[in-house]
């Protein structure tokens, strides 16, 4: 018989999915119905020639995004609710190794697992529907050297990390909560230099930009915005995908701008340097360390819940498992996990907020919001983006404003509540 907590894993598990399944529904409706009433817009403005090609593209992400996730739930609830994770953890008590050893591997099978079950979902949208629509550039050689590289990454991170953490669940039973939550937040600020340096190169190749013109006009917007940094890099993305995009990343020394070459082709310079002044606002405005901070504040509470989790009976009781703490933690994580997507319109209103502002400085920055707007009709044309998302899946899975409505605000010079004819039609957004 399925117990209550059980029970209430598979309702928040699969009410969950359920939920966001319709909001995919709405979505895609929604964005359909707008996209045909602002049809002249979507070509002029976003330069598709296509609109119902933008439809099928969503369409057809989205169908596969949401397929892969009800798989996923069913697998992972079908593996806890029969009690072969249960089985498992028995075997692993069974093995004589220490508790942190035991944990330590149980997290590298289900990375390991994890990666596996999403390759076939990767291969297709890489090779099937990203090929279909003249994005990919991919080879099948290079998509299993990737695969391969992140994989042991993941192993590697997942081991160190859950190591540390098991460890201070061992040797601090009563602060370990405290003691995992800085471990997690301190590997949060390591990896702002750790993977530009150490892990993007193994996939991408990063060739300075030290002179030419796009040197000089990277120079010349990081003069108006009043800020140093000689690591300008141009990313070669076209060897995996033509999607575009920048960023900027790290801190102190170590902060560097990143401009995918894609971008750098699909944009004239004044466009390029509007984005790069928008990432610019990111550092510019604290954005990057309050972004941490909210984390953190996230990570604080999610801690404390599995530290409620571990110290309460009902979890092995629940799932007949044997009482070490790495199962329990695993358990807790199922929970969390769900209640951390319905918390995110939540949590993306911090983000949502540093986008306008990172947006607004671009404009200040350049004198002129022209640069910005071309900049942004050019990324959502040229990546197919919806620009019409219902305002209900917006809140959960938008960390950016919709394109129009950043368009409005930047050719407003306030908070878009007049409108322009152009984008009127996403009024609802």
């Amino acid at each position: 018989m399925v117990s209550l907590a059980a029970l209430l894993l598979i309702v928040l598990l699969a009410g969950t999915e359920l939920l966001f399944t319709g909001l995919d529904v709405l979505n895609l409706k929604h964005g359909a119905r707008a996209i045909r009433e602002s049809e002249s817009w979507v070509r002029e403005s976003l330069d598709v020639d296509d609109p119902d090609r933008m439809l099928a593209y969503q369409r057809q992400k989205t169908t596969l995004s949401r397929i892969q996730s009800w798989l996923g739930v069913v697998l992972v609830l079908a593996v806890v609710v029969s009690g072969l994770f249960g089985d498992v953890v028995g075997m692993l008590t069974e093995t004589g190794r220490s508790t942190v050893l035991q944990g330590v591997g149980l997290l590298i099978g289900a990375v390991v697992l994890s990666r596996l079950f999403g390759a076939p979902f990767d291969l297709y949208e890489t090779f099937v529907v990203e090929e279909r629509f003249g994005f990919n550039n991919q080879t099948l050689g290079l998509w299993l050297r990737d695969f391969v590289i992140g994989l042991v990454i993941s192993v590697a991170f997942s081991a160190v990390i859950g190591g540390v953490v098991l460890t201070a669940v061992e040797r601090l039973p009563t602060l370990w909560p405290v003691a995992g939550w800085a471990i997690v937040v301190g590997f949060s600020l390591l990896m702002m230099v750790v993977y530009p340096r150490f892990i993007a190169p193994l996939f991408n190749d990063f060739d300075p930009i030290e002179s030419g013109a796009l040197r000089d006009a990277v120079d010349d917007v990081f003069d108006r915005a009043g800020f140093e940094c000689e690591q300008v890099y141009e990313m070669d993305a076209s060897r995996r995908s033509s999607h575009s995009n920048a960023y900027f990343v790290g801190f102190g020394e170590t902060k560097r701008v990143v401009l995918f070459d894609t971008l750098v082709e699909q944009m004239d310079h004044d466009s390029v340097q509007a984005v790069l002044a928008h990432e610019l606002a990111h550092w510019k405005r604290g954005h990057i360390w309050k972004q941490l901070g909210a984390s953190a504040v996230q990570m604080g509470v999610v801690f404390g819940f599995l530290w409620w989790v571990t110290t309460s009976q009902w979890v092995y009781e629940a799932f007949a498992l044997p009482t070490v703490t790495y199962a329990a933690l695993a358990i807790g994580l199922l929970y969390a996990g769900p209640m951390l997507s319905l918390l995110s319109p939540l949590t993306n209103r911090l983000s949502l907020a540093h986008e306008r502002e990172a947006d607004d400085f671009a404009a200040q920055t350049m004198g002129e919001s022209e640069s910005m707007t071309r900049a942004l009709t050019t990324l959502a044309g040229e990546n197919l983006s919806n620009p019409f998302p219902h305002p209900w899946y917006a809140a959960f899975h938008y960390s950016h404003p919709p394109i129009p409505e950043r368009i409005r605000r930047l050719r407003d010079g306030t908070d878009g509540s007049s409108r322009d004819e152009s984008t009127d039609s996403a009024s609802s957004v």
